[in-house]
């Protein structure tokens, strides 16, 4: 058949075919099948996958292909990643995807890091820590030994774990070798903090020091307390170190000198906890980057202007009950923005501009739960068997480690936050080193770590 006679006769034949209805037009298709040999069925083979399998996201522009990405979850898009190299190579490069499923677990992101693949490298390093997170199978412990009597005092910074014990002796531990760097005779520690050349320490015997990492040397003595000094905490800056005592007392006293500079009174109980911080927000009594003093008692929080004058007045006090009917728990929370504390009713957000109670977090059986690290995404709560974490943009506890329970002596024991900032989000990096440590029965120290990624 002559071409132009070809092209009429199949004008002819597309006209007639479009008029059928579908089921004559499969008739008709089944009927010229029959009829094709090896080369038609061929032909037909390989037109079809073309016309059946339209690659959209090859076709469409790369910007609507990430519009429409945008609307699949992360498990979806693993999957769909499997489909071909192009799709995985699309999909992999789409970098708000996969921030925004990194901050929806939770983790920190670096807004400024545009290379493609990395933000699903780190999705993919997230969720497996969630997943361990989840499964109880994130953490492992281990144990330091080293001191003859009850270790009562404890401090962590920056890989390094202070311990102050009863045996009149204190000793500086590197936490990722379990090795004493450090070890100098005191005397009963009941608080320490420490930095690179000096240790200081409160002490049962109603006195705090200063020691000399080096050399073990005492370089201060501060005496005025009438009771046993149960926190520590100065700033080399102010040139200032303030005492919390079983006395009811808030001393300030002259880091380099030993002087006592004030007493702050009012207190009705031991005040267990005090934290020397700069403020980052704004208030009518406070700007940011003034030095603020939190002082705690069983019942109440005190707050003190100690960087405008030595003879500051309280500025305020909080509490959670107005008739001491609910008592506070000695751990503190406070970064300059938010001051935050656990009691048997829940655990208590305070806003420091304004004083008032932000929300208040009741986790199931919370009356045993005590507070020992708060972030802006999680919180490091633990009771007499597990220590928690919880997710505070749902209030709910994503994973918990078993403690052991021979820790509940009648001599009580010491507990401790290890590294704080991947309660701020976890990015992959901060998910190392010391989570928790706790003093034992054994005069040992109970180590909880994060386990390297798998």
């Amino acid at each position: 058949m002559e071409k132009k006679d070809f092209e009429a006769w199949l004008d002819n034949i597309s006209i007639t075919f479009l008029s059928l209805t579908d089921l004559q037009k499969n008739e008709t298709l089944d009927h010229l099948i029959s009829l094709s040999g090896a080369v038609q069925l061929r032909h037909l083979s390989n037109n079809l996958e073309i016309l059946l399998k339209r690659d959209f996201l090859k076709l469409l522009p790369l910007e609507l292909s990430f519009y429409l990405l945008k609307w699949l979850d992360p498990q979806t898009l693993l999957t769909c990643c499997l489909v071909s190299k192009q799709w995985n190579k699309v999909i992999s490069a789409c970098t708000e995807v996969w921030q925004t499923a990194c901050k929806n677990l939770g983790w920190q992101i670096d807004d400024s890091v545009q290379e493609p693949l990395h933000w699903k490298k780190v999705y993919l390093k997230a969720i497996l820590r969630m997943k361990q997170l989840k499964d109880h199978e994130a953490f492992e412990t281990s144990s330091l030994i080293g001191h003859s009597a009850r270790v009562y005092a404890l401090y962590y910074k920056d890989g390094l774990l202070c311990t102050g014990s009863d045996d009149l002796s204190a000793k500086l531990w590197d936490v990722s070798t379990g090795q004493c760097i450090y070890g100098i005779q005191t005397h009963t520690c009941a608080a320490v903090k420490f930095d690179e050349q000096k240790l200081v320490t409160g002490s049962f015997d109603n006195t705090v020091a200063c020691w000399e990492w080096s050399s073990g040397a005492k370089t201060q003595h501060f005496r005025g307390h009438t009771g046993a000094v149960f926190s520590v905490d100065y700033n080399d800056e102010l040139d200032i170190l303030v005492s919390g005592s079983a006395d009811f007392t808030v001393k300030v006293w002259a880091l380099s000198t030993g002087t006592c500079l004030n007493t702050l009174t009012g207190h009705t109980e031991w005040v267990t906890k005090v934290v020397l911080q700069k403020c980052k927000v704004k208030s009518l009594m406070h700007s940011p980057g003034d030095y603020i003093l939190l002082s705690a008692d069983k019942y109440e929080i005190k707050i003190w202007p100690i960087g405008r004058e030595i003879n500051c007045k309280c500025l305020k006090t909080l509490s959670v009950s107005e008739d001491r009917s609910i008592s506070l728990q000695p751990r503190l929370h406070f970064d300059g923005k938010y001051i935050v504390c656990s009691s048997a009713l829940g655990l208590y957000q305070w806003d420091f501009a304004s004083y008032d109670i932000l929300r208040v977090i009741k986790p199931p059986d919370f009356s045993n739960v005590s507070l020992l690290g708060f972030g802006e995404i999680f919180a490091l709560l633990f009771d007499n068997r597990y220590l928690y974490i919880m997710d505070l943009r749902t209030e709910k506890l994503i994973s918990r480690w078993p403690l052991p329970e021979y820790r509940k002596s009648k001599r009580g024991s010491s507990f401790l936050a290890g590294e704080m900032s991947w309660l701020n989000g976890l990015n992959g990096q901060n998910d190392m080193g010391l989570v928790f440590a706790t003093s034992m029965p054994d005069h040992s120290i109970h180590l909880v770590l994060w386990k390297e990624h798998g």
